[in-house]
């Protein structure tokens, strides 16, 4: 179907154009972007955007939609509704799954599933057979079978020799390597971070070292390989600082930030309790600022939601043994809007290159910019309308932002040229223009 999405805020972080503009779809891709009113195309529909900006569809390269295998807590199909919902256009789902993504079979089902989903599910494989870190996988056959990475993402991979090997065949392949980076040597009851909290709370904690003390060796054994890392979910100032030194000496390592990291500190676990649990665990103010600081600088490529369904018995255990992680995907453009261009500290270019531009970048991607040619995938957005997080798409519900107030509220999620969301009923008058 054809449209004009008529006098909006078009934000393209690929040429750095920001201003009113006409975006006009045909055939699945954006054909012009023209002065406002200076679209013209037969049997087009019409979405007005007065007042509304849009950003390239977002891309998360983070998340767990929980099949095969764990589907009590989120499936493939609530998953992509929850992404559609948080105007994603693409997401990149993680191996750690039940069976993991380890065989072929297990990948090919998951992305015949993502098919139907309307977006563009991708899957990465695992580094190694059972994440047990002691094999490496049949990486060439997964990459055959459109893999969109590497990682053992949950389960840090120990053996230096073995991720070595690993970076050097992902490398010839032309594909990343995603890494969660915790050591659990240093930890003892891992999902908060270790500091006054911990104390408060009579528990052992997470230290910083614990990440940072990976990164710095991972960044080592990158270095020697020539292959695309990505460090996942960075939490802690050590970090970004090793990551920016790593980009400077030319390594090609690439970081994650999360919205509830960029958002949160440690003290939030004393309000939300388990809601505010994660790996690795929120940290110190100081930890917070060295991120928003990265992303600003460009140090953190990209924000990430690692969404992380849980059912509500699970997250009613006790903090020591309730699981970690939060859902992400419905609250991260709000989020972001609201804590870092509400804020001041990115502008909307560079929110658009860190929620789309950079990840298509890293996988090789068509997407993260408005311009002829490419996919008409877009995420249109009220950044002046406040509104309270009440309810998901997702199969899950545990979040601590449920009852915050934020701006940002995903008006229609496009993918190909058609709407997947729309924030409420459309109807078509006479004319054949969509409205809301």
């Amino acid at each position: 179907m054809n449209r004009i999405i008529r006098n909006i805020r078009a934000v393209d972080p690929a040429s750095g154009f920001d201003g009113i503009a006409d975006i006009v779809i045909r055939d699945g891709l954006i054909a012009e972007v023209c002065p406002a009113g200076g679209g013209a195309e037969a049997d087009a529909r019409d979405i007005d955007g007065r007042g509304l900006t849009a950003f390239p569809g977002l891309i998360d390269v983070h998340v767990h939609f929980r099949d095969p295998g764990l589907t009590y807590k989120e499936d493939i199909l609530t998953g992509a509704a929850a992404a559609k919902a948080g105007g994603f256009t693409t997401v990149v789902a993680m191996a750690n799954t039940k069976p993991p993504v380890d065989t072929v079979e297990t990948l090919r089902d998951i992305l015949e599933k993502g098919k139907a989903t309307g977006i563009h599910v991708l899957s990465a494989a695992n580094v190694t057979r059972g994440m047990k870190g002691q094999e490496l996988t049949d990486m060439e056959a997964l990459a055959q079978a459109g893999a969109a990475g590497f990682t053992d993402d949950g389960i840090p991979i120990k053996n230096g020799a073995i991720l070595h090997e690993a970076l050097l065949r992902a490398g010839r392949l032309g594909l990343p390597v995603s890494l969660h980076e915790e050591d659990p040597a240093f930890i003892a009851d891992n999902g908060v971070n270790r500091g006054h909290v911990s104390r408060v709370l009579g528990i052992g904690g997470s230290p910083a070292i614990a990440e940072y003390s990976m990164v710095a060796r991972d960044i080592a054994i990158a270095a020697d390989t020539g292959c695309d890392l990505d460090i996942q979910h960075v939490s802690s100032a050590v970090t970004v600082d090793l990551i920016r030194r790593a980009k400077a000496a030319g390594i090609r390592v690439w970081a994650e930030v999360t919205p509830h990291h960029f958002t949160l500190t440690e003290d939030a676990v004393l309000s939300y309790g388990t809601l505010a649990k994660m790996n690795p665990p929120l940290r110190t103010a100081e930890d917070r600022e060295a991120l928003i600081e990265g992303l600003r600088d460009g140090t953190i490529d990209m924000i990430a939601t690692d969404h992380a369904p849980h059912s509500a018995e699970e997250k009613q255990r006790a903090l020591t043994s309730a699981p970690s992680g939060i859902i992400g995907l419905e609250t991260a453009l709000p989020l972001a809007v609201t804590e870092l261009a509400g804020k001041g500290r990115l502008t909307y270019l560079e929110l658009a290159d860190r929620m789309s531009l950079a990840p298509a970048r890293l996988y090789r991607l068509p997407g993260g910019r408005i311009q002829p040619g490419a996919p008409a995938d877009l995420v249109i957005f009220d950044d002046r309308e406040e509104f309270s997080v009440e309810g998901f798409r997702s199969k899950a519900s545990n979040s601590p932002f449920l009852g915050w107030k934020l701006k940002g509220r995903v008006k229609y999620t496009i993918c190909g040229g058609e709407i997947v969301f729309s924030d409420s009923r459309k109807s078509e008058d006479s004319d054949g223009k969509d409205s809301t």
